[in-house]
């Protein structure tokens, strides 16, 4: 039988991740749905649905926040007061930018990616979102960029690649001439 102790504590210790929102090519529904994956800690050997291993993930730049198609005008967002009478309201995305920006687009599309269990707030409350570049996290920043699931390296779709444009040329020594 073996003795040997593992390192699980590496496993579920928390990483912060930063998501720079503005440059990501990804649109809101890509993001969002790497960002869920983070927060619940699947990226992890040790993950299991009843464990919060996730890690901290801080966006910044939301004020850029890309979306496709005419969902700006078109997408709606509910609530209820729970007053019978006027409690229900409705505002569409374009409205709730210019209200409360879009950190909260990001945070709602997050957490309808999330499982709706007990931990769902608890994983929420672990991604921050900011409207500009700045944030007050940088002491604990590890990882610069929060895991994507980008697979082609060569395809425009899933963003530049850092190559060299050429490769290095070989210089020729002179002869030595012999006199």
């Amino acid at each position: 039988m073996s003795q040997v102790v593992g390192r699980t504590n590496l496993a579920f210790s928390r990483i912060w991740h930063v998501v720079n929102v503005g440059a990501d090519s990804r649109s809101l529904g890509r993001l969002a749905s790497s960002i869920a994956v983070t927060l619940m800690g699947k990226h992890k050997p040790v993950y299991h649905p009843s464990n919060d291993c996730g890690d901290y993930v801080v966006a910044v730049g939301c004020n850029d926040l890309r979306v496709t198609g005419r969902k700006m005008d078109h997408h709606m967002y509910y609530k209820h007061t729970t007053r019978p009478g006027k409690g229900f309201k409705q505002m569409n995305m374009e409205r709730l930018f210019e209200k409360f920006g879009g950190g909260e687009i990001l945070k709602r599309a997050v957490s309808g990616m999330l499982p709706k269990n007990r931990l769902r707030d608890v994983r929420l409350a672990r991604l921050k979102v900011f409207e500009g570049m700045d944030h007050p996290y940088k002491k604990n920043i590890v990882v610069m960029e929060a895991r994507s699931n980008r697979k082609g390296p060569n395809s425009a779709r899933y963003g530049p690649v850092n190559r060299p444009t050429k490769a290095p040329q070989r210089q020729e020594q002179p002869e030595a001439s012999i006199s």
